[in-house]
Parts: structure tokens; sequence; C-alpha cells
């Protein structure tokens, strides 16, 4: 059976490629090893998938070539994501830091797209497992369970390895190396942090607690959003965002209280409260379970205020400011939301996402080395990449 593009992988970037390619006349078919279209989309953002973001930067991605994503980026924007959006008549809403979440379910956006393919007559293959592609003369022999075909050209949209119960599989990064392109080591992204003993235990009391705070990598990347603790360690937007540049056995730095002036609080203070303990003039800021969590780690004396000397509030307006905690590792996988590394971009051509040395192999999404920001950034990735790809195919007929 010979078919004109073949598309692995029925999530975002797949789906949206399909539909674009097929309305412009080509016979395009997606094989995916799942029973649904758009699985992670359906649990992304709770349930509502935060499709996009208002503002979008090559600065809000990261990569080994922070100047791949800039040109599918600049092509196919936010805005042109929300004009398909508008045109189907999806409610959404904004949220923090121009985050657009559907006002209904994330299944409004998986219609949309399989209303797209639907248009292009795009056929599904369903429950099918790629195995290998073969390039051959005229193009590419996939052998997959379900039976051996060609295609013209192939698009690997797979995604990364985040959230394996989804059906999220390798198979991208093994076709990569079965052509020899290179892949930047893959680990995962976007995931809670964990801690170590006994600090977890310490903290285990602190679980479902969740303050605003600043946190900071050992390189200097900041990020300002509401920290979790967690029973097994660190979790919250702030957390999610640092794990993308965290290091393994590097220590980050946490500021408990970035919008407030301490030395003019403990100043202020000393004139009204100077009587009390210190812990309970902390727990004006912060959760009192947190400050005794303090004061049980020895980063805080427990002691009235009064006592404390100027030498000693500088060490605790350290501690509140600059909190300095290593952890064990990240949850993994399991709870990620995206995968860092990938395919090398260094191969692929940043106008088409060809492959530069195989004509007709295209990597698209989240499988190379490209990974959003929290907020909407990687879909948006997803729908600028497969625009791009779809593009450049449509343009060379």
């Amino acid at each position: 059976m010979q078919q004109d593009i073949t598309i692995i992988g029925a999530g975002a970037a797949g789906l949206f490629c399909a539909g674009l390619l097929g309305q412009q006349g080509f016979d395009v078919s997606v094989i995916d090893n799942g029973k649904k279209l758009g699985r992670k989309i359906l649990m992304s953002g709770g349930g509502r998938c935060n499709f996009t973001n208002m503002t979008v930067e090559a600065s809000n991605y990261v990569s080994s070539n922070p100047h791949f994503c800039k040109s599918a980026l600049s092509r196919f924007t936010q805005w042109d994501f929300l004009a398909l959006v508008n045109q189907y008549q999806i409610a959404y809403h904004e949220r923090d830091h121009g985050q657009l979440f559907c006002d209904n379910s994330a299944q409004d956006i998986v219609n949309l797209l399989q209303s797209e393919c639907q248009k292009g007559n795009v056929k599904f293959q369903l429950q099918t497992e790629l195995q290998q592609i073969n390039q051959k003369d005229n193009g590419f022999e996939l052998i997959t369970s379900r039976g051996t075909f060609n295609s013209h050209r192939v698009i690997i949209a797979t995604g990364g390895l985040s959230m394996p119960a989804l059906g999220m599989t390798s198979i991208g990064y093994k076709t990569a190396e079965q052509f020899n392109l290179p892949v930047v080591p893959v680990r995962a992204g976007l995931v809670p942090l964990t801690l170590h003993k006994p600090l977890l235990d310490i903290l285990s009391p602190l679980s479902g607690t969740a303050i605003m705070t600043q946190v900071s990598t050992v390189s200097g990347v900041t990020f300002k959003e509401n920290l979790l603790f967690t029973h097994r360690g660190l979790s919250g937007p702030v957390i999610l965002q640092i794990s993308n540049y965290w290091q393994s056995g590097e220590a980050i730095s946490i500021n408990l209280l970035p919008n407030t002036q301490l030395e003019q609080f403990f100043a202020d203070q000393r004139e009204s409260s100077a009587g009390q303990s210190l812990k309970n003039i902390l727990s004006k800021l912060l959760p009192k379970r947190l400050v005794e969590c303090l004061i049980q780690l020895e980063h805080i004396p427990d002691i009235p205020l009064k006592q404390l000397n100027i030498p000693q509030q500088k060490a605790v307006i350290e501690t509140l400011t600059n909190w300095q905690i290593t952890p064990n590792g990240t949850e993994g996988y399991r709870t990620a939301e995206v995968t860092l590394g990938g395919i090398d971009t260094d191969v692929l051509s940043s106008k088409t996402m060809e492959v530069k040395k195989i004509p007709g192999l295209y990597f698209i999404g989240e499988v190379m080395d490209v990974s959003g920001w929290l907020g909407g950034y990687n879909f948006q990735w997803a729908w600028s990449s497969a625009w791009a790809c779809a593009d450049a195919i449509i343009q060379s007929k």
C-alpha cells in the first residue's frame, strides 16, 4: 500500500500536521499505539488543556540550540492557533502569566484537531505499533504490528517519554538511532523534585501547603511562583519550571518571602511585639508549621524576638531569603510533563523540520530537543513545528 505521508503519533503535533496536509490534498495516514487520539492533550491542564500562551518567545524554551525554534514560532504564532480556536467557537480563559485554558474541557481541542483531520480525509491506524522504518529508493518501508507498507514521506511526532502510563514510548529516539541521528540525552522536565531524608521526614507535615516563593538555580535561573510541599518533596509551578534547569547534585535557593522587606518587618515588630516569640512573629508571614520545621532544622532560633540580636537576625533573614536545599532527584517520567533533550536539532532544518541528510523524514513536537516552560509553551511548539513541516511539504507540491 503506497501513501503520500505517514505520521507516527496521534498527539498534538501529529494531529495538527495531519489536518493541514490532508486539507491540501495529500493522502495522510496517522499511526498510533493507543486506543484514543490526543491522550496527552486530554490529561493536560487538569483536563482543560493550557493550549498556548499570550506571550511566546524563544527564551521560553530549553534547547542545546536556543535559536532553532525561532523560525517556526515566528511563522505560526499563538495568534494563529487562537484564530483556529475562535473559528471553532471554543470558550477559553486567561490565567496567570498569559496561560490560555479551555473553559469546558481539553476534549474541545481534540475535537478541533479531529475535525481538521476529517476535512482532510486523514486515515487513522490506532493500536498499531511502529517497529522499524527502512529507507527505500522511493520513500520508506514501515514495519508495524499490523503489517508492512510504504510511504513517500514519514513524519515522527511521537512525543517524549513523559507520562508513560499514556503509552509514550522511545520509538522516536530508536528511529533516530537507526538512522544514525544524534540524540541530546533525555531526562524528565517540568517535574516535581524529591528530597533526601531526614529533611523529607521533617518537612512531611507540610504536605499540601503552598506558598509564593522565588527559586533559583546555581546558574542563576530564577522563577517566582507557588511552591507546593508534597509527601515526596517539592512541587508546584515554581519547582516544575526550575526542574528544567536544575542539575543533579546542585542546590536550589528558595526565597520564602520574595515580596517582603524583612528588615523593615523586624523593625516594626520590635516596636509592637518585642515580647512575642520569634516563631509567632514569623507565623504572621509564613505557615506556622513551616516556621516550626525551620526551627527543628535549627535554621531559626526558638527565642523571643527581644532576645534576637542583630547577627542572629541577619542569619534568619538569610535563611528566609536564601534557603539552600539540595534535592535528591526528580519524580521521573511518571509525573513529568515534558521530556528534556531529544533529536539533536543540528540535523534538522529549522524551516522545514526535515532531516537534512534524509529527504522525506521529519521530526516535529516534543521528540526533538526543544522543551517549553510550563504555561502552554509546549503545545505552541507542537502547533508551530507541525505547521512549519506541513507548510514545507505543501510548498514542495
